[in-house]
């Protein structure tokens, strides 16, 4: 059993008398460390702050004295938010405390796959058995997680496959972990296969939804679709289930079918934030405004106490409310965004963009543009907007003829994939904007603007290489890749620069993955090219100096 004394915990509830409850229990089981969040923005900022062993968090935190349960988050937003923005670790440990009536609270909390959930009352033996056993498992699981941490996946399998041999008790979770795995590492025939070995031997619904996702990530739609619409059938409560199968829908370009998966599981259940988000948007996407302004309305109401607000949602919502053809609730919500979510670094192109929407609604074009002017500033001088808010204001652009902005505004959702950022725009999504907007010029326009900047980079990346700065020259070269995908040139330098990383500062497993691409790519456009032989045997080296099995 696991000394308690050095235990931290952190108890977020706003209830003085079950938090007085909960410091007896853990008390009673040899813990002392123990601090308190009596909400989930006050829990949001101790989390930032400092790291704790286990998090015992009260799902109705607006329950407290006052009674009233629209108060802030409750705990399932909360846990959402610590994931979402990794302010906890894959090693903390989040126990939910939610009481057995609350039927569609437990789903949620499950859904979102808290270490443990607890359902009340409980007795202080009973919740040091929970802690007890989310002790032992982390510290099986941990090694494979720091390595993880470190930056190794490879290693971390490798750990897996061992540990999974020397502690069969929690074989299942490292076969888990080992395809999640596999899967980041973009290697989804390996996690494909691990998959289907857990389901041979037990059909565990998490472990067809793997599979679900590894069918997709491999673009075999149609099979994915079959296995998840039949798994939402046997799991009608496994809610990711209905995120992957509407997504499915949607590369199929069934809009309609996406939206109604989505709002069954919003039927079921109705708390996870960026699914009514997701909804929200799809419904927009197949012209039902009456769900796009309940989805968002709903988003806009629910965060409205996170420390994460996106003002991008009040933007959507006035979208909503424009086509619906309701500009006086238009108004109503532009002037909330500008009222409580002042000083976020979106803001101010947020409020330019549904200006603009507004004054496009009412026929006041001239105002219209104006505004769109405003919202392009906003985005010059660093405007957070998310990529796909800054593909919506380059379609707006466009429709009003404002060429030159619309291809500034463009150049700037690109300048994110590099980065890694959610939702980023690649070079042919961005030329497909113009091309669907009846402008394949300006796409032409751009793609001689980003071949010419491709160049450019090319001539960084060497500067920083011959300076000593392999990693900073690799990430100039992707950013490159990002902008001219097809270029030859760009490629062959990429898999170079790769592979002298590699060769300098050890294996990394996601650049290698990205240089057996980039060379099956050359060897496609020019199987005879001078420089292909040469890459293809340093990298053979590499693997041979690492260990690597072809």
């Amino acid at each position: 059993m696991h000394d308690n004394k050095q235990l931290t915990v952190l108890v977020v509830d706003p209830n003085p008398g079950i938090r007085a409850n909960l410091q007896n229990m853990l008390n009673q089981s040899g813990i002392s460390r123990v601090e308190y969040a009596v909400n989930a923005g006050t829990a949001v900022r101790q989390l930032a702050r400092k790291g704790y062993d286990v998090i015992l968090c009260e799902y109705d935190l607006g329950s407290g004295a006052g009674g009233k349960s629209d108060e802030g988050q409750d705990g399932q937003q909360l846990l959402e938010d610590l994931r979402h923005h990794k302010l906890i670790p894959p090693w903390a440990i989040f126990i939910m405390l939610t009481s057995e009536a609350a039927h569609d609270k437990v789903i949620g909390a499950a859904e979102l796959q808290p270490t443990e959930y607890i359902l009340k009352p409980f007795t202080a033996d009973a919740l040091n058995q929970r802690i007890q056993r989310a002790l032992a498992r982390r510290a099986a699981m941990l090694p494979a997680w720091q390595q993880i941490a470190q930056g190794n996946p490879a290693a971390a399998i490798r750990t897996c496959i061992d540990a999974a041999a020397g502690q069969p008790r929690y074989a299942v979770e490292f076969a888990r972990l080992r395809a999640e795995l596999h899967a980041s590492l973009k290697e989804h025939q390996q996690a494909e296969g691990v998959y289907r070995q857990l389901i041979a031997a037990r059909p565990l619904g998490w472990a067809r939804l793997g599979l679900g996702r590894a069918l997709f990530a491999q673009g075999r739609i149609d099979e994915a679709v079959a296995l998840l619409e039949q798994l939402v059938r046997d799991n009608p409560r496994l809610m990711a289930a209905y995120d992957l199968l509407a997504r499915c829908h949607e590369a199929r370009g069934a809009h309609a079918q996406a939206q109604k998966t989505l709002e069954d599981a919003v039927g079921i259940s109705p708390h996870m934030v960026r699914r009514l988000r997701k909804l929200g948007e799809v419904a927009l996407e197949t012209g039902d405004v009456a769900a796009a302004e309940k989805s968002f309305k709903q988003v806009v109401t629910r965060s409205r106490h996170s420390e994460f607000r996106n003002p991008e949602d009040h933007v959507n919502l006035v979208k909503a409310l424009v086509r619906k053809g309701d500009p006086q609730s238009a108004a109503g919500v532009i002037r909330d965004l500008e009222r409580s979510l002042r000083g976020t670094p979106e803001l101010d192109a947020c409020m330019a963009i549904s200006n603009a929407l507004l004054h496009e609604a009412g026929g006041d074009r001239a105002g219209a543009v104006a505004d769109l002017r405003s919202a392009v500033t906003a985005v010059r001088a660093g405007s957070a907007l998310s990529p796909g808010m800054k593909v919506g204001l380059t379609r707006s652009l466009l429709e009003h003829r404002m060429d030159e902005e619309a291809s500034e505004v463009m150049l700037a959702a690109l300048g994110e994939h590099a980065s890694g950022q959610e939702g980023a725009v690649t070079a042919q999504q961005a030329m497909n904007v113009f091309v669907k907007a009846g402008r394949p010029d300006l796409a032409d326009g751009m793609g001689k603007q980003l071949r010419a900047q491709a160049q450019i980079l090319l001539g960084v990346a060497d500067e920083k290489r011959n300076m000593g700065d392999v990693r900073g020259a690799v990430q100039t070269l992707l950013e490159a890749l990002n902008m001219a995908p097809g270029n030859l040139a760009v490629m062959i330098a990429v898999v170079g620069g790769i592979l002298r990383q590699i060769m300098e500062m050890g294996w990394d497993h996601p650049l290698a993955g990205l240089s057996a691409e980039q060379l099956e790519h050359i060897r496609a456009l020019d199987p005879g090219h001078p420089r292909l032989q040469a890459l293809d045997e340093e990298f053979l080296a590499a693997k041979r100096k690492y260990g690597i099995a072809s």
